[in-house]
């Protein structure tokens, strides 16, 4: 199989994931923002959103960096998210994946943020180049 040598960015964050009732109403405070991921089934609301917009009484167990895939990626384009999320699987990095239409996200628990350094050694490239996006993670 093709392994994909991918771009991708980091989307200012940190990111929350939180589940809530499969009945609860879209709250509000989960579509502010650039990005926003919300899904329902028969067992949960699903939210991903800036853990800013969370209100004080909905907890996120982790903050987590939100990384994007910069595609379109056709339908029949295989192996692009294994591509991705492969050398994450063989360094013990744990990760929430979303797929839309167009592309995929990968969030990453901020306490693992050395992902983007082995992203970069498995020859993905981290945009932009400068390192600007160094001033997001959290501090040691």
């Amino acid at each position: 199989m093709q392994r994909h040598q991918l771009k991708f960015r980091w989307l200012p964050g940190p990111y929350a994931i939180v589940r809530l009732a499969p009945d609860a109403p879209i709250p509000e405070w989960a579509t502010r923002r650039e990005f926003t991921s919300i899904t329902r089934t028969p067992d949960e609301l699903s939210i991903v959103c800036p853990a800013d917009n969370l209100p004080q009484d909905v907890d996120s167990q982790h903050h987590w960096i939100c990384l994007k895939l910069e595609g379109p990626f056709p339908f029949s384009q295989t192996g692009v998210l294994l591509s991705f999320i492969e050398p994450l699987s063989r360094n013990d990095i744990p990760i929430f994946a979303i797929s839309t239409y167009d592309t995929d996200y990968v969030l990453i628990p901020e306490e693992h943020a050395r992902a983007l350094d082995i992203l970069r050694e498995a020859g993905h490239d981290l945009w932009p180049r400068d390192e600007s996006w160094r001033k997001f993670l959290p501090p040691k």
